[in-house]
């Protein structure tokens, strides 16, 4: 059996660090999820209902059902979205689901536990924060002069910007995290941060001081899985170097291990020193692994693999607490 894991993120890179946690046999997995969502079905949902957004907590159910065909049919189910052009068009099942229960039940996280137990889950979803969160962005490049930033609010409206992101924050500020993303944080053996959305689903939980303080409290491994590539939108451009900064940027007393790359950015000597440079500033080393995807015609894929970064994540634990 595995070492405990805790995966802090949201959408399809959160999608597959709970695929490899599920690889690498964990004893227990629990996902911490953003709550800032303001598009799509999730978006609607929230504006009509008053609701957490479940898009990115249903994306982390449905990596976690049971491994048969019980899990397969609700995996695909809760990720069903209705087609049309009626009132239920665009709307995910699982994401109806959680809206119904959570008003039934009164409790989003009742609702997604029970939802758990249904879909034979392999660990637990939680909230990272108990309310519905906004993203606002410092936007360069929205005006003729480039030294003038916006603020843009929204994380649909910063996703999908033309200008730079230069900084984001949470509406409200400094939110309160749940009592079960502490929890699950201080029992984990390793917690992962990203991969995804840079500024829209890793930096979101540096933003909340109870997670923050979790963080540097735990006895866990910290791992902050780095993106691939740059995100067409949030990072356009942006340098593995970049990304580690933005990040210390945001978390200036957090304290990490590891960030974890992938070995195909392949930087030159000189860059790994600045790379190491950067994450020093947060305590952190970095690693260049083979965490990437093949596909069938042995071409790398923009995901990560789930079995390399299993094997990498319990190999970097063992070394942590040998």
């Amino acid at each position: 059996m595995g070492p405990a894991f805790t995966c802090l993120g949201g959408g399809h890179g959160l999608y597959q660090t709970l695929l490899a946690a599920r690889a690498a046999e964990a004893r227990a997995i629990h996902a911490v999820v953003t709550v800032a969502d303001d598009g799509g079905s999730s978006g609607r949902l929230r504006r009509e209902m008053d609701i957490i957004p479940p898009g990115d907590l249903r994306m982390a159910l449905s990596a976690l059902t049971a491994d048969d065909e019980d899990g397969a049919l609700w995996r695909d189910t809760l990720q069903h979205r209705f087609g049309g052009n009626g009132a239920m068009a665009g709307h995910a099942v699982g994401n109806l689901l959680l809206a119904g229960l959570s008003e039934e039940l009164g409790d989003i996280q009742q609702a997604l536990d029970v939802i758990g137990s249904w879909t034979g889950a392999q660990g637990r979803v939680v909230p990272m924060s108990p309310m519905p969160l906004d993203i606002e962005a410092d936007v360069a490049g929205l005006d003729d002069d480039p030294r003038v930033l916006r603020s843009v609010r929204g994380q649909v409206a910063v996703a999908t910007t033309p200008g730079t992101v230069r900084r984001v924050r949470l509406l409200p500020h400094n939110p309160p995290a749940t009592d079960e993303a502490v929890q699950a944080i201080m029992d984990a053996e390793v917690v992962t941060i990203g991969p995804g959305s840079w500024f829209s689903s890793v930096i979101p939980h540096l933003l909340v001081p109870d997670i923050v303080r979790a963080l540097n409290e735990t006895s866990a491994l910290v791992v902050v899985v780095l993106n691939l590539s740059p995100e067409a939108g949030e990072t356009p451009g942006f340098s593995t170097e970049r990304h580690i900064h933005v990040f210390e940027q945001h978390a200036p007393n957090l304290h990490v291990d590891v960030f974890l790359a992938d070995n195909s950015i392949s930087p030159t000597e000189g860059e790994r020193v600045h790379l190491g440079r950067a994450a020093d500033r947060v305590g952190a080393t970095v690693l260049f692994r083979d965490i990437h995807e093949v596909d069938d015609q042995h071409r790398n894929t923009n995901r990560h693999d789930p079995r390399k970064l299993a094997h990498e994540l319990l190999s970097l634990v063992r070394d942590f607490h040998a």
